[in-house]
């Protein structure tokens, strides 16, 4: 068996060895080979001459003629770039364009990046020595010739020169290693760039005229030039120099599918981007605590269907961005559904034309006040009533909302009852007491406006003049009595260690302390007090004008020995005291004469036309009835 495997002796210069199946014939062997060998008694020939390869005796012929494969086509620019990087040569130039009409001299501002040997040009619009303004060309590398836009694929760095293979199976290409069909295009380089050379900007002549210090000194090192003389630039003083403002594009008119800002958005950018909302109004008119910024509106739908006259909507307007909404609630039995009628969007005004280029016009906050009609979808609105925060919001904001400027709406009022005050005041002077209802002074006031007087603006006067004619249920007298009747039932009699604790919440010694800190010392003195009832102590004690009380009379008020009072009845103090107990009176339903007249000052000029005896007469019925 030991004759199957290879010996010592097997191995020698000149002999052939089988290796599974190839043969290898022995040519040489190293030094330390050849001594073992001759060690152990076996004689080792000399070297033999290896035959030539004809593919390596050709390439060494004819070295040049042979192409790679796979040519690198890369460019190793990584030293050009650590060894020029932030080195920036800087010209001073100018591009004359007065041959052209409105045309002028552009000065401008050439940067030459040394890393990647790019280009970028920007515009002067200020005096000499200031920064650029705006972009004359982006960076890159500017060719010197230039004749039309490169055709597609002439910056790829390998052509394709044929594929091979069918449409469902392998695909195989063949590159053209020689680039036989790409054009070498010459870019400006750092040796084109000279004070007074030329640049071909894509057919712009810009002439450079000045450099940088950091420039003047990189040529004087580099190329060992010394001589940096400026140039001036041309001067056409019987030119003046004219800038266009731009023009608004022009879009294309809109066909009524979609948002017309999203419609515009689109033609403004390739890219569709979705439109641009106003985040500045958006966080002005945010929600804030109780402050929703949202006016709403109770609204009747006007229609020729009985059945769609009463039907009842809410109409809230949005004053982030200016959308709407309705929402229904239906009657009970109508057949109608409590849903939205209307999802939240802008609603455009009725009468506007679809296909034109100019935006549409949307409802603003100024179209919503009491009276007003919206037309929403082609459903014909009339807006009803609006909610208490809606009012008010208005009357604070009088100046955007001319329906709610109570000071507006009075010299309308004036201008309209000069000529006839002695009529109107005869028909509209109460009788039996200094107040009128709603109704009264409304039908008279919209008998003599006419239809430039709208209901919002009514309820807007009788909100200005309203008048509380309501008797509380629990006045002062009533409170203390209960208040001294609860102390005398819990038997609690501590005034002085409560005077020392309002005296140690009042440092400055001021006698005074604000709601707050008395409800805070009044709870925390473990005073036989329900909440509700602190709360009323606080409101029937007389304040300042800061709204601060004095402790003192806190404390003549819990006295029992100061003005006594009888016992009062047991009450449910949580139920007769608490939150909604007191009658709440709707404003606007009675009117306060006596304030509504000194608003409209017209005493003066009705004395000069009645006499002093008619407005004496006038006057003692005004009296009589308060």
């Amino acid at each position: 068996m030991a004759e199957n495997f290879y010996d010592l002796i097997d191995f020698n210069i000149g002999r052939e060895v089988e290796l599974y199946g190839k043969v290898f014939k022995i040519i040489n062997c190293d030094k330390f080979t050849r001594t073992f060998l001759n060690r152990r008694g076996i004689h080792v020939p000399d070297p033999i001459v290896a035959p030539e390869d004809p593919y390596l005796e050709l390439r060494s012929h004819d070295r040049d003629s042979i192409q790679p494969k796979k040519p690198n086509r890369t460019q190793d620019n990584l030293g050009k770039f650590l060894e020029n990087d932030k080195k920036v040569l800087r010209f001073k130039a100018y591009w004359d364009d007065s041959e052209t009409e409105y045309g002028y001299v552009h000065r401008l501002d050439v940067r030459y990046y040394c890393a990647d040997d790019t280009i970028e040009v920007k515009e002067l619009q200020k005096e000499a020595g200031g920064e650029p303004d705006f972009m004359f060309l982006r960076r890159e590398k500017l060719p010197k010739w230039y004749r039309e836009l490169p055709p597609v694929g002439s910056n790829s760095r390998c052509t394709v020169l044929n594929v091979l293979g069918s449409a469902l199976g392998s695909k195989r290409y063949i590159l053209d290693p020689l680039d036989c069909g790409r054009e070498n295009t010459e870019y400006y380089t750092e040796k084109d760039l000279t004070i007074g050379g030329m640049l071909n900007c894509y057919g712009r002549k810009i002439i450079l005229t000045d450099c940088d210090s950091f420039t003047k000194e990189y040529y004087a090192v580099k190329y060992g030039i010394t001589e940096f003389n400026p140039i001036a630039e041309p001067n056409h003083e019987s030119k003046t120099v004219r800038i266009l403002e731009p023009k608004d594009r022009e879009l294309p008119p809109w066909n009524g599918f979609g948002s017309y800002e999203d419609s515009a958005q689109n033609c403004l950018t390739v890219e569709p981007k979705p439109p641009q909302r106003d985040f500045k109004k958006f966080l002005l008119h945010d929600r804030v605590g109780l402050d929703s910024h949202i006016l709403r509106f109770q609204a009747k739908m006007k229609s020729k269907i009985p059945e769609n006259c009463s039907r009842n909507f809410i109409i809230s307007y949005y004053l982030t961005d200016d959308s709407l909404g309705v929402f229904e609630i239906a009657l009970r039995n109508s057949g109608f559904v409590t849903s939205t009628f209307f999802k939240k969007a802008r609603v455009q005004l009725a009468g506007q034309k679809t296909y034109t280029s100019k935006p549409p016009l949307y409802y603003t906050p100024q179209h919503m006040y009491i009276g007003a009609t919206l037309i929403i979808n082609g459903f014909e609105f009339i807006l009803t009533t609006a909610d208490d925060y809606a009012l008010r919001y208005m009357e604070l904001n009088a100046g955007q909302f001319p329906k709610s400027n109570l000071k507006l709406i009075m010299d309308k009022v004036r201008d309209k009852l000069r000529p006839i005050y002695k009529d109107f005041v005869a028909e509209i002077i109460p009788t039996e007491s200094s107040v009128i209802p709603y109704e009264k002074l409304r039908n008279k006031l919209c008998q003599i406006m006419g239809e430039d007087f709208t209901e919002h603006e009514m309820i807007t006067i009788a909100r200005g003049f309203s008048a509380s004619c309501y008797k509380q249920r629990y006045d002062r007298d009533k409170i203390r009595a209960i208040v001294l009747t609860q102390l005398k039932r819990y038997l609690w009699d501590d005034l002085d260690r409560l005077r020392e604790y309002f005296l140690l919440r009042d440092h400055s010694r001021s006698g005074k302390l604000s709601e707050k800190e008395c409800y805070t010392i009044l709870k925390g003195s473990r005073l036989p007090f329900e909440n509700e009832l602190i709360n009323k102590i606080i409101d029937v004690i007389e304040k300042d004008d800061h709204g601060n009380i004095e402790y003192e009379n806190i404390l003549r008020f819990l006295d029992r020995t100061i003005c006594p009072m009888p016992d009062s009845l047991p009450i449910n103090i949580k139920l007769d005291l608490g939150w909604g107990s007191e009658p709440r009176v709707e404003a606007g339903k009675l009117i306060d004469w006596c304030a509504f007249n000194k608003c409209l000052d017209l005493e003066s000029t009705f004395r000069n036309t009645v006499g002093e005896d008619s407005v004496k007469a006038i006057e003692d019925k005004t009296n009589l009835a308060g």
